[in-house]
């Protein structure tokens, strides 16, 4: 019999529908893929009658006659086969049934290779930008044309009222300059904050310092204390960072500042023309016709010279790159500020980590002994005190002098390494819980406030200093210094009691304070004014009163100290005066907005009682000795 072709119908056929619909009865709920549904049951009827005739066809081709008894014989054998051809359907047709659980086989693969693929990337730590990239601020608001006309004029204002002095010139200047920065921060969406509006007031109060005081040195620390205000009315820092770092801003806001605007410029230049245009050819036609007639006028009339050449600025061809370089200067800054004012650097943005917190005894420790040596210092200062000093000066064998100036420096120092320490020790303080917070405020509560206790010596010492030899620049600034020393430690209190968020805008705030209230008092003044009264002591107590007076040094202070040296007797009252009444002769006559206010009060002073002692007077005195400031 010859081989009979397997087409699924045998017994192994028969098993696997069997077992396929053991699966089908097991998974009930299992429901068929889309596409691959159970075809009707008369389609089924049809399959089985066409099943067979495929193997039958397939031989009836090659097969000769003689074998046609064979496949009659064949064909006997499948009669009953029919009934097994729709399990084999079934069969085929059950087999899509297990493609659902094979099908979640796929994404599992691809799950495999996204695990074995993700070290490369989970692993790698994010990059963090640095501080240049977090301090960036967005893209400033087109400049306006008030903007622009108001670093103009501060360019202007610069260049025609700077080049004679400062005085009332540099106030005058920085009006329009704070105008183009408040106006290009309205445009960007940018409130009048408190603080900011108290540090503009401050910044345009230290500018007024140069228009009421003739001395330069109260002037420079002024400039540089209106520069630190202004930095923070256009930048609002209010950390410790932002404070220290926002006068640098302007380095970056300069050249910046040109390209925006420069932007702006084209941009008005490009738009139309029938805005700009009228104002240029008005302002030309006002200033032909003031050139004209006040020329008329001032030929007509002394007095109308005289007045309008006060007024008006003296440009000559001489101070031509002089004025050039006010007139950039001056527009450089306006812009500077603008750009601050439209698109400020975030200082606030960086952040200083916090030290590692120590344990309590490690931290606490050191603070205590430093505590009690301060206890023990002070305890020495309060036996001095109620002891006299000449128990103290006969025990250590200096003068009286000697031993006030030496403590001076030396407290100084002192209070200056304390707040040195005190940083130190609140980063690494602990912070573990309300017990370490209690601590902190306790040790660094009580070295407060010894501090201020030294601070106190200090100022002591410098008052008999001065009793001994007179008040001088020198003494007088780090006095004021020492005093501010303690004013800060006074605010670390009172921060340790009510938080520390304002600790850094108030200390630059009494920055600010001191050195207005330093420039407004007119150091000079108050040197010229201790130092005469000290000396008509003298002269009232019968003492050496060439000791009592230092002519030598009055020939360095400005006009400031003119009114206090007029109170002196002849001729001392001439050799203190000689030295400021030679400058003053130098300089000339100076337009208002070029002197100040103490000038003009020793002008004055000395145009109604003018100096009369001769140099071979003065040079008996000692006016003219050599000296050195201690």
């Amino acid at each position: 019999m010859p081989e009979q072709p397997d087409d699924g119908k045998g017994a192994g056929g028969g098993a696997a529908a069997e077992t396929t619909r053991a699966q089908q009865a097991q998974q009930p709920g299992q429901a068929e893929p889309a596409g691959q549904r159970a075809e009707p049951a008369d389609q089924q009827a049809e399959q089985p009658q066409q099943a067979p005739r495929q193997p039958q066809q397939a031989q009836e081709a090659p097969q000769p006659q003689q074998a046609q008894q064979a496949q009659q014989a064949s064909q006997a054998q499948q009669a009953p086969q029919p009934q097994q051809a729709p399990q084999a359907s079934q069969a085929q047709q059950a087999l899509p049934a297990q493609q659902p659980q094979q099908a979640p086989q796929a994404p599992q693969a691809r799950t495999v290779q996204q695990v074995w693929q993700a070290p490369q990337y989970v692993g790698r730590a994010t990059p963090q930008p640095g501080w240049a990239t977090l301090i960036r601020p967005a893209d400033p608001a087109p400049v306006r044309a008030a903007t622009l006309w108001g670093v103009l004029a501060t360019a202007f204002a610069a260049a025609f009222l700077l080049g004679d002095g400062l005085g009332a010139g540099l106030l005058i200047t920085a009006v329009p300059a704070v105008v183009a920065a408040y106006v290009a921060a309205r445009a960007a969406g940018r409130r009048a904050r408190p603080w900011s509006l108290a540090w503009a007031v401050g910044c345009l109060a230290l500018l007024a310092v140069p228009a009421l005081r003739d001395a330069g040195w109260p002037a420079v620390l002024a400039l540089f204390a209106a520069i630190g205000l202004g930095a923070l009315a256009l930048y609002g820092s209010r950390t410790w960072p932002g404070v220290l770092l926002s006068p640098l801003g302007f380095f970056d806001a300069a050249p910046t500042g040109i390209v925006w605007a420069w932007a702006g410029l084209r941009a008005s230049g490009s738009g139309s023309r029938e805005r700009w245009w009228p104002v240029v050819r008005a302002a030309g036609v006002g200033l032909v016709l003031l050139v004209l007639f006040g020329a008329l006028f001032a030929s007509a009339d002394a007095a109308f010279a005289d007045l309008l050449g006060g007024l008006t600025p003296d440009v000559s061809i001489e101070d031509g790159p002089l004025r050039i370089l006010f007139f950039l200067l001056g527009g450089l800054v306006a812009v500077a500020a603008a750009r601050a004012a439209a698109a400020p650097l975030r200082w606030d943005r960086i952040r200083v980590a916090p030290g590692t917190p120590r344990s309590p005894v490690e931290w606490a420790l050191p603070l205590i002994v430093l505590n009690l040596l301060f206890a023990g210092f002070i305890a020495v200062q309060l036996a001095v005190l109620f002891g006299g000093y000449d128990k103290v000066l006969d025990s250590t064998g200096l003068s009286y002098a000697e031993y006030a100036r030496q403590g001076f420096w030396q407290l100084l120092w002192a209070t200056l390494l304390t707040l040195v320490v005190i940083a130190l020790a609140l980063r690494w303080a602990p912070r573990s819980g309300p017990g370490d917070r209690r601590l902190v405020r306790g040790v660094l509560g009580a070295l407060c406030v010894l501090t201020l206790v030294v601070v106190a010596s200090a100022l002591r010492r410098m008052d008999l200093y001065v009793d001994a030899y007179g008040l001088t620049r020198l003494r007088l600034s780090v006095a004021t210094f020492e005093l501010w020393l303690g004013l800060v430690i006074v605010l670390i209190i009172a921060a340790g009691v009510f938080g520390a968020r304002w600790l850094p805008r108030a200390v630059l705030a009494s920055a600010g304070a001191v050195v207005l209230a330093f420039g407004l008092a007119s150091p000079d003044g108050l040197i010229a004014e201790r130092n005469v009264s000290r000396f008509q002591k003298s002269v009232a107590s019968d003492r050496d009163t060439g000791k009592a007076i230092d002519l030598t040094y009055f020939q360095t202070l400005s006009a400031d100290a003119v009114p206090a040296l007029d109170r002196l007797p002849e001729p001392h009252r001439s050799c203190a005066l000689r030295g400021i009444n030679d400058e003053l002769a130098e300089r000339g006559q100076k337009p208002w907005y070029a002197t100040s206010l103490g000038e003009h009060r020793a002008k004055r002073i000395l145009r109604e009682r003018p100096v009369t002692a001769s140099y071979e007077v003065c040079s008996r005195l000692g006016a003219f000795n050599s000296r050195y400031e201690y």
